[in-house]
């Protein structure tokens, strides 16, 4: 099962909407084959390691597949049949399809058809390949994710706003890994102005560009006199300005005429509503996003509680300045049984530094902060 995983990360970033998928066949001990999902609409993994294997699987072959194999035709036919008529004769699955109108049904299929099922090998594993398309199946909302690099005691920046490079060369490397998974990216418009990033994810020679979101409710980062590389790049039409009618139309009407498109979101004040901006997500099928920065941005995201899950790579420096500039601000947490804290939790090594990543879980009541509503928008 875990070299079924490491199958099934081939197709890193490629398959969206559909999970991530790792098959392999097994005879005798040995691996024989294996096969794993490439892109939404082309074979599954189960089938690309039945083509693989050319022949016919010899008897008592085991599959092992890192999700339950689909029960159902959709845009290819279903898997249980292709494995029940290849003569399989033991599938070892992960996790269960998270759809609630398909779980289990496959497994039932497949004994039903005589062949042995056991499940739930490596399946927190299994389920955390593909936190995106879980959450999207269960619950009809794109993953809202936010991704930092702090300091032992949480600081991104020094008092005068130096902050490049807190972390080290790894754990950056593993941010833009983590950008070519998600769909979309997402920015303020104080991190738009201030670093000018192209929000691409970058590996090797290689360059991709998701969806790029700019939070700019007053479109500020329009009325500098230098356009931002986001808004004048070769991949200027994946930018997408999330703004409010407080920025005015003739700007909305500059950035759609250099090819940039704009989501004018209704709002009484120049901050975006975030479920607004979830629900139009969810409308244009983005299944995830990506928040880079900056701190306001974040804070507000988790005042909202519309943050899921957060990434933090901590590098072991100390700053011990209490004008540093944090990662999190605006709420009035007064006792531990009101802190915010993750489930779920995955702790990892790159380089000199640590992340720390996991799924958002509320406490029944937060206390806000009013005086963060005086606070510039969106990082700066």
């Amino acid at each position: 099962m875990r070299h079924a995983l490491d199958v099934a990360r081939r197709g890193w970033g490629t398959t969206d909407p559909n999970p991530m998928v790792g098959a392999v066949i097994v005879e005798e001990g040995e691996i024989v084959a294996e096969g794993w999902h490439e892109k939404a609409g082309e074979p599954h993994a189960e089938i690309n390691a039945l083509r693989t294997l050319i022949r016919n699987p010899r008897g008592g072959a085991t599959m092992y597949v890192t999700l339950e194999p689909c029960s159902t035709h959709g845009h290819t036919p279903p898997c249980t049949a292709a494995l029940i008529a290849a003569g399989i004769a033991r599938v070892v699955a992960g996790m269960v399809d998270p759809n609630p109108a398909h779980a289990g049904r496959g497994f039932d299929q497949l004994r039903a058809a005589g062949i042995e099922v056991v499940t739930g090998v490596l399946a927190d594993d299994c389920a955390d390949l593909n936190l995106i398309f879980n959450h999207w199946i269960a619950s009809g909302r794109p993953l809202f994710a936010a991704k930092s690099g702090v300091t032992l005691d949480g600081k991104v920046a020094t008092r005068t706003g130096e902050s490049k490079w807190i972390t080290g060369e790894h754990a950056r490397a593993d941010g833009h890994r983590w950008r070519r998974y998600f769909p979309a990216i997402a920015v303020g418009a104080g991190t738009i102005r201030s670093d000018n990033p192209r929000l691409t994810a970058r590996a090797e020679e290689t360059e991709w560009c998701p969806w790029r979101f700019v939070f700019d409710g007053l479109l500020r980062t329009v009325a500098d006199q230098a356009m931002p590389a986001v808004y004048t790049d070769e991949f200027r039409e994946r930018t997408i300005v999330v703004t409010t009618s407080h920025g005015g139309m003739g700007y909305v009407r500059k950035l759609n005429s250099l090819g940039v498109k704009t989501w004018v979101l209704p709002s009484t004040s120049p901050r975006v509503n975030f479920a607004d901006f979830r629900q139009r997500c969810a409308a244009e099928g983005i299944t995830g996003v990506f928040f880079e920065g900056g701190a306001q941005l974040f804070s507000e995201l988790l005042q909202a509680r519309e943050l899921d899950y957060l990434f933090t790579y901590q590098a072991p420096v100390l700053f011990a300045d209490d004008k540093a500039k944090s990662i999190l601000h605006g709420l009035r947490t007064e006792s531990l049984g009101s802190a915010i804290r993750l489930e779920h939790v995955r702790h990892e090594r790159h380089g000199d530094d640590t992340l720390t990543r996991g799924f958002v879980r509320y406490p029944e009541k937060m206390l806000i902060d009013e005086a963060v509503f005086t606070r510039p928008l969106y990082g700066e």
